[in-house]
């Protein structure tokens, strides 16, 4: 059964003085009963999603920022373009946040997401662009994302396939990640690591698993891994390793 519940009951509107940006903020809420994981796909804006303990709903504040355009522009323009809603799908909640493209698009509007979800639900987001944080899932996070920074903390499994940002992780499972470019910082994985990255700094320490590197460009440094390390491909840049307690494999 497919049931869409959007819980947008009230709205504050917020009309910048001086400047013809607007924003509006809009709540949307679902029962999480039941449910296994949550989706979310996200357009433009930044993305906070935090685990609660013993919940069992997920609660959404969604601010809509349209710049140049006056309020009567900007109330047309998200009434013409927005897509937000939050449904279940079987087991599965859906969170969609963006606007349809077309004529008198001009692409100058964003969503940020601030999202507050049982901590037990596993985790999948197709985001295009803008910051990810994602905090106490604890179960799976899996992340495809456009560009932007992303920090993880405290979660279960990890698999991120990312274009461009900064990737920081602390206190995982497992983890897979493929990046294109920017810096990487994995700190405490309770399980294995395996990195194919583009460009970028990769630095990794406390891994309680193997730690497995295929790398374009950009310095690697890793410290304490409790089984193998292996270098696919170094590519350009430095390596330094220490405290490995497994084997060594590096290929030419």
């Amino acid at each position: 059964m497919r049931g869409l519940i959007v819980m947008a009951m009230f709205a504050v509107s917020l009309a910048y003085a001086g400047s013809h940006n607007f924003s509006e903020v809009r709540n949307l809420e679902v029962d999480a009963s039941g449910l296994s994981d949550l989706f979310i796909d996200a357009g433009a804006g930044s993305l906070i999603v935090s685990g609660v303990e013993d919940s069992d709903e997920i609660v959404v504040v969604a601010t809509i920022i349209v710049d140049d355009k006056d309020e009567d522009e900007a109330r047309e323009f998200i009434e013409k373009r927005l897509r937000l809603d939050l449904e279940r799908d079987g087991d599965r909640a859906k969170l969609r946040a963006g606007f349809r493209s077309g004529w008198g698009w001009d692409g100058n509007a964003a969503i940020d997401l601030d999202v507050r979800m049982p901590a037990r639900l596993g985790l999948l987001i197709d985001d295009g662009s803008g910051s990810i944080t994602v905090r106490d899932i604890a179960s799976s996070v899996r992340i495809d994302d456009g560009s932007g920074p992303i920090e993880l903390v405290n979660s279960g499994d990890v698999d991120i396939d990312d274009g461009s940002g900064s990737i920081r992780l602390e206190n995982t499972g497992n983890v897979k990640i493929d990046d294109g470019s920017g810096s990487i910082d994995i700190v405490r994985a309770a399980g294995d690591v395996y990195v194919e990255d583009g460009s970028g700094t990769i630095d990794i320490r406390s891994v309680q698993g193997s730690v497995t590197v295929d790398d374009g460009s950009g310095d690697i440094n890793i410290d304490d891994v409790e089984h193998d390390l292996i270098i696919e491909e170094e590519g350009s840049g430095s390596l330094r390793y220490s405290n490995v307690r497994g084997a060594i494999q590096q290929d030419d």
